[in-house]
C-alpha cells in the first residue's frame, strides 16, 4: 500500500473507533441471530406474517408462508420522468424471477423519492434536493422496518438517490445489500457543442428553441445523463467499493447484458444472506479501507463535489469518522487519471469504451492506492473488479482485464496521469473551509485575487449580468445564505454559463459560496460548500461590496484581505429566509431540516454518526455542532457560529 494511503486510512480507524464498535457490535449481534434463527418472516406472529403475503402472486404465496426460503428486498427509485430511473420500471418482475430460481422470494419493500437537480436547477425545487438525501434514508429504512427480509437490491441511480439509500441500508447492517444499476444512455449531442450552446444562450446569441433542441439531443433516452456529475460519480463509487456486480455500472440500458447483470444481482442477494455460504452484511463490507477506496475513485476521477457531503455522511452511518481533511491528504498523492466531461469533452461511455472501471481499479490497486483486501458483494477482494463482464450464448462470464486504457486521451495509467494529484481540494482561510474543484480549471485561473460581489441570492446575480452589470471587470462573485441551515444548499450550477461567458472575455471571475455547484461544475474557479456557512455566523456573512478576496486553489487558501480587528467589528450583512417567508414548493415542509441540518464537513445532513448517538448531543446526533436558520429565530445570535467537528 501507498503509505499515505495506509496512513490515513489508520488514522480514520483510530479516530472512529468507539463509533464503529458500537456500530458493529449492534449489527453483528443482529447477525448472529439471523444465522441461529433463520429467515427474517419465520419469526413473525401469524397475523404479521398474513399482511405480509397477502397481496402476493400465487407462486409466490407458499414461499412466503414457508420458513425455508429467504426474503429479498427490493427497494426502488423508479419513476418514469427521470431518464436514469425509467429502466428500473421491468427490475422488480426481473429481480423476482432471478431470486426465486436462486432459491428465494422477492419482494418490493417500497419505494423512495427521486428528484433530479437537473430539471430544478435554479428554481425553488432545489432547495429541498440535498434534504432528499435524508428523506430517502428514512424511507428506505421505512421499507426494511417490515422484519420481512434477509437482504436487499437498491435500484438508485442519481445524486441524493443512492447515498440515502446507502445510508438507510447501514442501519440495516447486518442485512446484505446490492445496489443494482441502470446504466447510461447512449451518447447524444457531444459535450463541447452542448457547453457553447449555453454559452451562446447566455450571451443572447441563439435563443430557446436552439437551446431546448442542443439539450434534448443531450438527454435524449432512457439512461443516467452522460456527463460525469454526481449520478456517474454515484455510480464509480459504488463499483469501487464493492456494492455493484463487477462491470455492471457503465453499461446501457435495455441491452442484454443489462438484463443478464440484473437478473445476476437477484441470485447473487440470495447467496450472500446469512443463510447462505457467502454471509456478506453491508456494515461490515462498508468499513475504513471501502470509505478510503471511494475517496481515491473519487479523486483519481475528478468525481463530483457532492461527495465531499456525501461520503461524510455514507462514512458515519457505518460509525465512521471522515473528513475534509482526510479527503485533502488523499488528493496529494491520488493522480488525475480521467478527462470526462466537464473535466474533458468524453463521456461515460468513451470511459467505458477506454477500458472504464476495471482498468482504473486495477491500475489502482497495483499502484497500491486502493486496498485489496476489502469485502465486496461478489467475494473478498477488490481483485474481483478487475473483471468485465460478457456474455456469450446466452451466459454471463467474467473474464480478467489486462489490456491498459484503449484511450490515453479519456483514461490513463498511475505513470502518466493528467495531473499529479486529485481533482477536489480543500481551501482554509480566514473565510472559513471551502471545497474546489480543479480538475477542469485552467491553471492560469487557480488563483484570482479580486474585489467582492455580494449577493445573497443567485438570481440577483443573474439578473446583474442581463443588465451588464458585471461587464468589463474582475470580481469574485459572493453568494451567501446558501448553505444547509439556510435554504438546503441548493446547487447553483445555473451561474456556470453566464460566468463561462466573461471568463471567456477575458475577465477575471470566480465563485465563493457556502452552496453547491456539483459533479457539473466547470471551468470556472469556485469555492464551495464553505463551512461554517453565513446562515450560523460564518465569516462570509462579514464580507463586504468591494473587499478583495484571494482564492489560491493551488496553495488551497481563501481569505478576504481586510484586518483581522475590522473583521472583528463588522457585523454580519443579509439573512437567510425565516420560516415564514421559506415557503412555497413544499419547502415549509422542510423546515426541521434547516433547523436540524450539520455542517457541510460533517455531511450537511440532519442525522450523526452511528454508534455515537447520545441524548447529550442533540440535533445532529454524534455531532457537537448545532446549525440551522431557525437557530437565529430562536435567539442564537448572528454572527455566533458553532463550532465544527474536528
Amino acid at each position: 500500500m501507498n503509505p499515505v494511503i495506509q496512513e490515513i486510512t489508520d488514522r480514520i480507524t483510530e479516530r472512529s473507533l468507539a463509533s464503529r464498535t458500537v456500530y458493529l457490535a449492534r449489527i453483528r449481534r443482529e447477525g448472529e441471530a439471523a444465522r441461529a434463527k433463520g429467515p427474517a418472516r419465520a419469526h413473525l406472529g401469524c397475523a404479521n406474517l398474513a399482511h405480509g403475503f397477502a397481496a402476493a402472486p400465487a407462486a409466490d404465496k407458499p414461499l412466503l408462508m414457508g420458513t425455508a426460503k429467504p426474503g429479498v428486498a427490493i427497494v426502488t427509485s423508479y419513476n418514469d420522468m427521470l431518464s436514469a430511473h425509467q429502466p428500473y420500471e421491468t427490475y422488480p418482475a426481473e429481480l423476482k424471477a432471478a431470486v426465486r430460481a436462486a432459491g428465494g422470494v422477492a419482494q418490493v419493500a417500497g419505494g423512495v423519492p427521486a428528484m433530479c437537480d437537473g430539471i430544478t436547477q435554479g428554481r425553488a425545487g432545489m432547495e429541498l434536493s440535498l434534504y432528499s438525501r435524508d428523506v430517502i434514508a428514512m424511507a428506505a429504512a421505512i421499507a426494511l422496518s417490515h422484519d420481512m427480509f434477509d437482504a436487499s437490491l437498491l435500484l438508485g441511480v442519481c445524486d441524493k438517490i443512492v447515498p440515502g439509500l446507502l445510508i438507510g441500508a447501514l442501519h440495516f447492517g447486518h442485512l446484505p445489500a446490492i445496489f443494482v444499476p441502470a446504466g447510461p444512455m447512449t451518447s447524444g449531442l457531444p459535450n463541447k457543442v452542448k457547453a457553447r450552446t449555453r454559452q451562446l444562450f447566455a450571451e443572447g446569441k441563439v435563443g430557446r428553441d436552439e437551446l431546448l433542441d442542443a439539450e434534448a439531443k443531450s438527454y435524449h433516452s432512457p439512461g443516467t445523463c452522460t456527463f460525469y456529475g454526481t449520478a456517474n460519480s454515484n455510480q464509480a463509487l459504488m463499483e469501487v467499493m464493492g456494492l455493484h456486480l463487477p462491470g455492471s455500472t457503465f453499461v446501457n440500458p435495455h441491452t442484454e447484458l443489462r438484463h443478464a447483470l440484473t437478473e445476476a444481482a437477484g441470485r447473487r442477494a440470495v447467496e450472500i444472506t446469512a443463510h447462505g455460504p457467502e454471509y456478506t452484511p453491508v456494515g461490515e463490507l462498508v468499513d475504513e479501507k471501502s470509505i478510503v477506496n471511494a475517496c481515491v475513485a473519487l479523486l483519481a476521477t475528478g468525481g463530483s463535489t457532492n461527495h465531499t457531503l456525501h461520503l461524510v455522511a455514507m462514512a458515519a452511518a457505518a460509525g465512521i469518522v471522515l473528513t475534509w481533511d482526510d479527503l485533502a491528504c488523499l488528493s496529494k498523492v491520488v493522480p488525475s487519471l480521467t478527462k470526462i466531461y466537464p473535466n474533458g469533452q468524453a463521456d461515460v461511455n468513451h470511459f467505458r469504451d477506454a477500458g472504464g472501471m476495471q482498468v482504473l481499479i486495477g491500475d489502482l490497486l497495483d499502484e497500491g492506492l486502493l486496498h485489496a483486501d476489502v469485502l465486496t458483494v461478489a467475494g473478498r477482494g477488490l481483485d474481483h473488479y478487475r473483471s468485465a463482464p460478457t456474455l456469450s450464448d446466452g451466459k454471463l462470464t467474467w473474464s480478467p482485464v489486462s489490456d491498459g486504457s484503449a484511450d490515453l486521451d479519456v483514461l490513463r495509467p498511475v505513470a502518466a496521469p493528467f495531473a499529479a494529484d486529485g481533482g477536489i481540494h480543500m481551501l482554509e482561510g480566514n473565510l472559513g473551509r471551502a471545497v474546489s474543484k480543479v480538475s477542469a480549471v485552467k491553471a492560469e485561473h487557480l488563483v484570482i485575487e479580486a474585489p467582492a460581489k455580494v449577493f445573497d441570492d443567485q438570481l440577483d446575480l443573474l439578473r446583474a449580468f442581463e443588465a451588464g452589470e458585471l461587464d468589463g471587470q474582475d470580481f469574485v462573485a459572493v453568494i451567501r445564505y446558501q448553505g444547509p441551515s439556510a435554504n438546503g444548499m441548493p446547487e447553483l450550477h445555473k451561474l456556470t454559463p453566464p460566468l463561462a461567458v466573461l471568463l471567456d472575455r477575458g475577465q477575471r471571475v470566480a465563485i465563493v459560496t457556502d452552496g453547491r455547484m456539483s459533479g457539473a461544475s466547470g471551468k470556472v474557479p469556485a469555492a464551495i460548500h464553505l463551512s461554517p456557512e453565513a446562515a450560523d455566523g460564518g465569516p462570509i456573512a462579514l464580507v463586504r461590496e468591494g473587499d478583495v478576496i484571494r482564492l489560491d486553489s493551488a496553495a488551497g487558501t481563501l481569505e478576504v484581505l481586510v484586518p483581522a480587528e475590522e473583521l472583528a467589528r463588522r457585523t454580519p450583512g443579509g439573512r437567510p429566509l425565516s420560516d415564514a417567508q421559506w415557503v412555497g414548493t413544499g419547502r415549509e415542509l422542510f423546515a426541521t431540516f434547516r433547523r436540524m441540518a450539520g455542517h457541510a464537513e460533517q455531511g450537511a445532513g440532519i442525522f450523526g454518526i452511528s454508534g455515537a448517538e447520545s441524548p447529550h448531543h442533540g440535533p445532529g446526533l454524534g455531532f457537537p455542532a448545532e446549525a440551522g436558520a431557525s437557530h437565529l429565530e430562536s435567539g442564537t445570535p448572528l454572527g455566533q457560529h458553532a463550532g465544527v467537528a474536528g
